[in-house]
């Protein structure tokens, strides 16, 4: 069970609760209903939640239907493209180091 931060840790990664929702491709209360079950770990500043992202990965990797709901409409989705990217990156390194 994670836990509430008293205070927020400066080395963690906070995202607010539209944030959330939008990479992990769920709804905004899909997301505060793992608030409320303390799935996740949580700090409350200015009345509004911030959200340690470790935390929402961990509750994200839990489910087949979340980790499907990352793939297809969060940020999973732009894998794909970005290991294309990454690999046309590397090959064009390789020819030109084997051009030399």
């Amino acid at each position: 069970m994670p836990i509430i931060a008293e205070e927020p840790i400066s080395n963690k990664l906070w995202l607010s609760v539209s944030q959330a929702a939008k990479l992990f491709g769920v709804e905004q209360k899909t997301i505060r209903r793992a608030i409320k079950a303390k799935e996740i770990t949580y700090i409350v500043e200015d009345e509004r939640y911030s959200i340690e992202m470790g935390s929402l990965i961990t509750w994200a990797h839990q489910s087949a239907r979340l980790i499907n709901k990352l793939n297809q409409y969060g940020v999973g989705k732009f894998v794909k493209e970005w290991k294309e990217e990454f690999k046309d990156i590397i090959n064009k390194k390789t020819r030109k180091q084997e051009n030399k």
